[in-house]
């Protein structure tokens, strides 16, 4: 008869103390990424239980080896035909658990080094869409002369020119703000609760004055949202989702003459139209990553996008004159067409 194993043996002992203390405030991680991790220790949980009829109460950290985890990750690709990019992300979820209950357990290292060698699959790597000049400038101008689309106006130029996500737009209250100064800025509060400020344009910073003078009265509290809304009398901050409302509806608007426009708007591609526009005018990656907020400038790199001008003079740059190309590859034609992969 096998012997009851202590609590502290089984696998699901700890995720508790991992969500809840470790994420959330050792490393300060944001509601939606504890969500993620959740979500996913949630989804092997399940996994465990009613695909490989474990008992929770019986399920050892010993029990978690690789191929249980190898399998694991097949049946969310074959089973639950999850994508590549979320079934990596059920996997770092269950590293990062493992790797946490064994730097406090030294014997359990070994369990997590055996899950460590399950290979991540390899993800296919989207571009994801910007918004181009002409299309950027009709999208801003687009809100109509009035109290609404001068509001709606000042949001989408903001998302814009400081490139704030926007749970950091709707949580600006006017005491943020610093704008009759020389160097306007906004102090935002970031993932992590970290603070940065940002620098805003002379004309962005007059929008919103202007917004500020026709919605907020002179002597309104500082803690006060910048952008509100009033339910049953009571200010609130604008809601995330309504933000995004604003935004598709002045996409759909704009589309019509502009087809060039990306299918479906968002807050956030004003975010990264911002950042890619700054790389291709020569910013470099780590002032960008300071004014975005990343923690790490590899973070940014997703937004390092070249422009097709860039590309075109990147490839002019040590490439022969067209006739001595020419003759470079005159009697070798066969091998030209092995290198195309044309034979």
């Amino acid at each position: 008869m096998s012997k009851k194993p202590e609590f502290s043996e089984l696998f699901f002992s700890r995720t508790k103390d991992f969500l809840d203390l470790f994420l959330v405030r050792q490393q300060q991680r944001s509601k939606e990424t504890v969500k993620a991790y959740r979500i996913s220790l949630s989804s092997f949980y399940t996994y465990v239980t009613e695909e490989k009829l474990f008992k929770a109460p019986a399920f050892r950290f010993t029990d978690c080896t690789y191929e249980l985890v190898l399998s694991y990750s097949q049946y969310l690709q074959e089973t639950k035909k999850l994508a590549a990019s979320t079934v990596n992300q059920r996997l770092a979820a269950l590293k990062s658990y493992l790797k946490y209950v064994s730097d406090g357990d030294i014997s359990l290292m070994q369990v997590y080094m055996r899950v460590q060698k399950v290979p991540l699959l390899r993800a296919p790597k989207l571009q994801r869409p910007v918004i181009e000049k002409k299309e950027l400038g009709a999208l801003l101008d687009e809100p109509p002369d009035t109290p609404i689309g001068n509001r709606d106006r000042v949001i989408l130029i903001l998302l814009f020119d400081s490139a704030v996500r926007v749970s950091e737009l709707t949580g600006i209250v006017l005491g943020d703000l610093s704008l009759d100064v020389s160097h306007p800025s906004i102090t935002v509060y970031g993932k992590g609760k970290k603070t940065r400020t940002i620098t805003l344009n002379t004309k962005c910073a007059e929008h919103v004055k202007e917004y500020i003078r026709r919605y907020h009265k002179p002597d309104t509290p500082p803690d006060t949202p910048l952008f509100y809304t009033i339910i049953h009398g009571k200010v609130n901050h604008m809601s995330q989702r309504n933000i995004e409302r604003i935004v598709k509806k002045y996409g759909d608007i704009v589309r019509k003459e502009h087809p060039a426009l990306p299918d479906s708007i968002y807050p956030h591609m004003f975010r990264r139209t911002r950042a890619t526009g700054m790389y291709r005018d020569g910013v470099p990656l780590e002032m960008i990553s300071v004014i975005l907020g990343h923690a790490s400038s590899e973070t940014t790199k997703i937004y390092a996008i070249p422009s097709v001008e860039q590309m075109r003079e990147a490839l002019k740059k040590g490439q022969p004159e067209n006739d001595a190309a020419e003759k470079l590859w005159v009697g070798r034609e066969d091998e030209l067409r092995k290198m195309f992969g044309l034979d």
